[in-house]
């Protein structure tokens, strides 16, 4: 049945066609390995078990288990309102296999992960969108397949290191600069990142004419996502860098900094600015104007756009749900996460949020999609951050003390596509956090705070657990009352705030206040004898995390 259009629709291509268009005869079909009959999704020249290029298309049932569902309350279209159900559901024929669809005929309340759902297809246009209902028969649900790769068994993937000395030894931060920090400040991105990095340069004590390298992430001069990267800012200053990097494809947006290391380590460049500038508060309003047009256009490559799968909030809330499913975690223990980042938010002068707020405040604010409420959610502002990366030798004859690096975590050990990988934590922090742990003698315990990427109370969560500041599934003990993150905790946790009441500044600002703690800098949120920190940045792309401690 033809509905009024309005959600992006899947761009057919004879690549996906057979998947998009097979509800016209009512059979689902999947893509499947020719050789080793494994079921691909989404469609690839080639199939990532057996690396045969021998493939093919499969019938299957229909039949599949719900693995995952969130109940979205804040975002949708003219044809699919809110609230609706966005889903994972994994194919009987192949568990592994799972597809981002929308629960239909079925009351939210109940939803259960595991239970038996059938395919039903809804006719747009030219395309006919497999969307999943209950199963009309008892029989019981196809097996679920968990994670690609269990959570105890991640360390196993672990590659050792190549070599006996560490890149991460020829480096330091000897700089760091923000803007002012701020909803619809209307003012052009690029003089944001411009003054962040006006502020770096000076605070390490060296001019333009010292910086030889630029980094960045993403580059992107779309959707309040950036200022136009390495080329707006050379245009801008003209500095003639001897080494430039730039894009999305790297670990997290931290990975600019990672980038810079090892351009210095490799004689590429002594003194990088690393750069994010993010001014989507100011996008959105323009938007509502009409002197901006929204990202999103009629037709999608997305796999998961077309069922109002819109944001990374929906992909991360069944990661959130599925935790809560097997470890009992509620939202009060992410209540928890957002309680602490308030209240030190409350002691930082550049914070947006800094109001008091209570566990009924927050569990009473409105719902985005479940379990995520209002303030589950980061704060999306105007702003930028800058970070110097000096060479070692040059860092010591600096103004200020250098924050050396210790080890960074960049492995990738999960599926990097939102839908098909870890099931009960945020993908891609298992792994990198395992592998920064591989690259240093210290342990968890040696570090004093921890700076942690939160687009999400649940990003948090993951990187505890992750980390090894908890045990997995044990951080709904461990955040119980919010004394362990607490800055006299355990591990004193965002001390800045965090992107939740600080302002979303993916990452950067993480690493801003992990140095301003190791120098002593941080005022009335300082944490006592801070001299080593960790930061992690990435929401569910690949992600990256870095130790680093003062120089003794």
């Amino acid at each position: 049945m033809s509905q009024i259009p309005g959600r992006p629709l899947p761009t057919v291509t004879t690549l996906n066609e057979y998947f998009w268009t097979a509800g016209a005869d009512g059979v689902l079909r999947i893509q499947e390995c020719q050789d080793c009959s494994a079921l691909i999704h989404p469609p690839q020249p080639i199939c990532r078990y057996c690396r045969s290029h021998n493939m093919g298309v499969r019938d299957v049932s229909g039949r599949a288990s719900l693995a995952g569902f969130t109940v979205n309350h804040r975002f949708g279209f003219p044809d699919l309102p809110p609230p609706y159900v966005v889903a994972e559901v994994a194919i009987a024929e192949d568990p592994r296999v799972r597809l981002t669809t929308n629960i239909v005929d079925c009351d939210f309340d109940d939803l259960k992960l595991g239970m038996p759902v059938e395919v039903d297809f809804q006719h747009i246009e030219d395309v006919w969108l497999p969307v999943f209902k209950p199963a009309a028969d008892s029989t019981p649900a196809p097996p679920m397949v968990a994670e690609p790769v269990a959570p105890q068994d991640v360390a196993k993937y672990v590659r050792p290191m190549l070599t006996k000395t560490k890149f991460e030894d020829h480096s330091a931060i000897t700089g760091i600069g923000m803007s002012k920090i701020g909803r619809r400040q209307m003012v052009p991105p690029l003089s944001l990142t411009i003054d962040a990095a006006e502020r770096a340069v000076a605070d390490a004590g060296l001019t333009f004419d010292d910086i030889d390298g630029l980094s960045t992430y993403p580059g992107l001069a779309i959707a309040g996502m950036g200022e136009g990267g390495v080329t707006a800012l050379e245009g801008a200053l003209g500095l003639r860098p001897t080494w430039i990097n730039g894009g999305m494809d790297t670990f997290g947006p931290g990975g600019s900094v990672i980038a810079a290391m090892m351009a210095v380590a490799t004689g590429m460049a002594r003194h990088v600015l690393c750069f994010r500038t993010l001014w989507e508060a100011t996008f959105g309003q323009l938007v509502k104007e009409g002197k901006m047009s929204p990202p999103m256009g009629g037709r999608s490559d997305n796999w998961q756009h077309p069922f109002g799968s819109t944001s990374a909030a929906h992909t991360l809330a069944q990661n959130a749900g599925r935790h809560f499913d097997r470890y009992g975690t509620t939202r009060e223990t992410l209540g928890w996460i957002a309680l602490n980042q308030r209240a030190n938010a409350a002691l930082n002068p550049t914070a947006i949020y800094r109001d008091p707020m209570t566990m009924d405040d927050y569990l009473s604010a409105r719902m985005i999609t479940t379990p995520f409420g209002l303030y589950d959610c980061d704060v999306p502002c105007d702003g930028a951050v800058a970070v110097i990366v000096s060479a070692v030798d040059a860092a010591r004859d600096l103004p200020k003390p250098p924050i050396l690096f210790e080890a960074v975590g960049t492995q990738i050990i999960e599926r990097l596509d939102w839908d098909q990988t870890t099931l009960t934590h945020e993908p891609q922090v298992l792994g990198q956090s395992a592998h920064m742990w591989s690259r240093t003698s210290l342990r968890p315990s040696d570090v004093d705070v921890a700076e942690l990427y939160d687009g999400f109370s649940f990003n948090c969560l993951s990187w505890l657990e992750g980390l090894g500041f908890c045990g997995i599934g044990e951080s709904k003990d461990f955040l119980d009352g919010g004394h362990n993150i607490a800055r006299d905790g355990i591990i004193p946790l965002n001390t800045h705030g965090g992107q939740l009441s600080h302002g979303r500044t993916h990452g950067m600002g993480l690493i801003h206040e992990a140095v301003t703690q190791l120098r002593g800098e941080a005022g009335e949120r300082q944490v006592a004898n801070a001299r080593v920190a960790v930061a992690s940045s990435g929401g569910l792309t690949p992600s990256g995390v870095l130790l680093m401690r003062r120089d003794d």
